[in-house]
């Protein structure tokens, strides 16, 4: 198994980092993402519990399910379908308050199920996956600390 373990204090109220980093719809802005969808909304709100997102980010294409939705503090997803050899153990995004900003620790456990090559797949991707998540907790950050109206402005 492979883990991916960001950690980024973000200088935004936790509502509103929660905010943009549930807004699946909204996963396209982020650097890397070519598109993104809900394709299901959640049982009791929209991006919440059960609530299914596809995802594109070339090379890969996913489909997640939101299993875990505690507003605003944590968010955990699993990889359903992925057009890859790859088998999710789950992802978590805990946000805690920090006073001045918000601390975002982003997790995500996965597995190559190629034979033989599987843990040197996961070795080689780990460090570019662990980049790549910071590029989307940087843009996060951008979006969640500019005043409300420039980013209803942007959506429109």
């Amino acid at each position: 198994m492979a883990t991916i373990r960001i950690e980024k204090t973000i200088p935004a109220p936790v509502e509103r980092v929660f905010e943009v980093i549930s807004d699946h719809a909204g996963y396209s802005r982020f650097p890397g993402i070519q598109s993104s969808e809900l394709v299901r909304e959640g049982e009791t709100e929209r991006n919440g519990l059960g609530a299914l997102r596809r995802i594109r980010s070339r090379p890969l294409s996913f489909e997640e399910e939101v299993t875990r939705f505690e507003r605003p503090t944590r968010m955990d997803y699993l990889i359903l379908d992925v057009n890859a050899p790859i088998s999710h153990d789950g992802g978590s995004m805990v946000l805690s308050d920090e006073g001045s900003g918000t601390r975002v620790i982003w997790t995500s456990t996965f597995e190559y199920t190629v034979p033989v090559m599987g843990g040197a797949l996961g070795a080689v991707t780990v460090p570019y996956m662990s980049r790549g998540f910071r590029r989307v907790l940087d843009e996060v950050e951008l979006l969640a600390t500019v005043p409300e109206a420039s980013v209803a402005a942007a959506k429109a």
